[in-house]
């Protein structure tokens, strides 16, 4: 069995490596993509090299752009790559452009697509990376759904019958890196002089809270007025935006810092003890790792993480510095991500399908 992984940002690096070490177990061939979506080392490289995953085998390079001129740049260039390689499977990764690309250049050239966290749904049409989400769900042929909640979205708009629920790789690598940092005092921690426990850890991306200098302007005023220190992981594009508006990133109890290799961004949460985030990853991380979470968005694609109160929605920004301060969620044992093994069943779920085409 041959399969095409196609990524190009942060949390697909993240999901690519249980995904990668569980193809090389069964015997796979294995071929990564790498878009280029994100070009910055420390959103791209440093997660191959820390959590183990083989170089890419084809890097795009395709960099920034609007989402215009990055999709269409990615879908000219994977047409070539799929030509050449001729999967049994096209895999592809959350809700990116890349995943967009990807999906569409497989799709015309009649090679299967399989989607990785197929069915998450904000139900906000404003969102790019719904419009990502929706559109590869109706185009792929197989539909990996994280929990039974993407699973129930998909057979409401009739896709039923492509749906197999494996549970979520996010789960499987954050599992592994959380056993193999705890014990480990958190860099950050030493290079800020934070107090463990006693400040939260933060991330901020999305268009609709970069893009209007306004909005982005109160969510930096938010952050800064917690009663603890706010260690803002400003991306690049996060920068720019707020030099652009004028906007110091550096003001009251708010401190800027470059993003954080993955093990250490789980070093950082678990010595924090809070998140504030936009980032549908890192609300799900940071339920896993049982760290309360305020998420600066009207709506979730984990809303297991809200209903068992590990996670509250806010639209004003006003409200971060009274939800960092609210009582503690209560205890759960509850799983609804899976237990840790899904890459595992994903990658039998292909050689399954694959054996009965043959």
């Amino acid at each position: 069995m041959k399969i095409l992984s196609v990524v190009g940002a942060r949390p697909q690096f993240v999901k690519l490596a249980p995904i990668a070490e569980a193809a090389i177990a069964a015997g796979a061939e294995h071929v990564i993509v790498h878009t280029g979506q994100h070009y910055d080392p420390m959103l791209s490289d440093v997660f191959f090299a820390e959590l183990g995953i083989p170089n890419p085998d084809v890097h795009l390079g395709v960099g920034s752009g609007s989402h215009g001129v990055q999709t269409g740049a990615m879908l000219a260039a994977l047409d070539a790559v799929i030509d050449e390689h001729r999967p049994d499977w096209v895999l592809v990764y959350g809700d990116t452009n890349s995943t967009l690309a990807a999906t569409l250049s497989a799709v015309k050239m009649h090679v299967p697509v399989a989607h990785l966290e197929a069915g998450l749904r904000s139900f906000n049409r404003r969102m790019p990376e719904e419009h990502n989400r929706v559109l590869t769900d109706h185009a792929a042929d197989l539909l990996l759904a994280p929990t039974e909640v993407a699973a129930r979205h998909l057979a409401g708009e009739g896709l039923a019958d492509r749906t197999v629920v494996v549970g979520d790789v996010m789960t499987d690598v954050l599992y592994r890196v959380r056993d193999e940092v705890s014990g480990t005092p958190s860099r950050l921690v030493e290079e800020l002089g934070l107090e463990p426990g006693g400040f939260a850890v933060a991330t901020i991306h999305r268009a609709e809270n970069t893009d209007d200098p306004d909005r982005l302007r109160a969510i930096v005023a938010g952050l800064a007025a917690a009663d603890r220190p706010v260690v803002l992981l400003a991306h690049p594009r996060l920068r720019a935006r707020a030099d652009a508006a004028g906007i110091a990133l550096d003001s009251g109890n708010l401190v800027a810092h470059a993003p954080l290799g993955y093990p250490e961004l789980i070093s950082a949460v678990m010595a924090g003890g809070a998140v504030v985030t936009d980032s549908g990853g890192l609300q799900k991380e940071a339920f896993l790792l049982r760290v309360p979470c305020t998420t600066i968005r009207t709506e979730t694609e984990w809303v297991e993480t809200v209903e068992l109160g590990w996670n509250v929605l806010i639209d004003d920004p006003a409200d971060v510095p009274r939800s960092l301060r609210r009582a503690a969620p209560q205890p759960t044992d509850a799983t609804p991500y899976g237990q840790g093994t899904a890459a595992q069943l994903v990658i039998s779920e292909l050689a399954a399908r694959v054996a009965d085409a043959r």
